[in-house]
């Protein structure tokens, strides 16, 4: 049992997820976010904070094990499967991956540079890293 959350890039979170069918891809931003800015083909939205309060919510380990439960992930493997947590830079996705760890989920997974990655220079985001800066499948609302 994996009691660490590990970090993968967005190419290498992507491959994963295409090797390990029964693993599930939540992103944890806000709603606003989500629809708005965009998210990964594919992903299931569980917000970790969100409008109209932005307090850590209070009922994500239940969300997350709803996911679960409802046939997503759910496949010939043993315990729980694979989470893969995804936010706009990694950081939100870490701490809500520490929350599952610390509540029994036995695999978790960062996308350490999010969904759009970190700011440049210009105070920009997807261009130095994230999941639509490494030109993965995504939509938006």
């Amino acid at each position: 049992m994996n009691q660490e959350i590990t970090s993968l890039s967005p190419p290498q979170a992507y491959e994963f997820l295409k090797e390990n069918q029964g693993a599930v891809l939540i992103d944890v931003r806000s709603s606003m976010e989500f629809l708005f800015v965009g998210h990964a083909m594919g992903s299931v939205h569980v917000p970790w904070i969100d409008e109209p309060d932005w307090v850590v919510n209070p009922d994500f380990i239940t969300e997350v094990r709803k996911v679960m439960l409802g046939g997503i992930g759910v496949g010939a493997h043993e315990g729980d499967a694979p989470v893969v947590l995804i936010c706009r830079s990694g950081k939100r996705s870490l701490e809500a991956g520490k929350l599952l760890i610390s509540n029994e989920f036995s695999e978790v997974y960062n996308v350490s540079e999010g969904f759009e990655g970190v700011l440049d220079e210009t105070h920009h985001r997807s261009s130095l890293g994230g999941w639509r800066f490494h030109g993965l499948p995504w939509e938006q609302c």
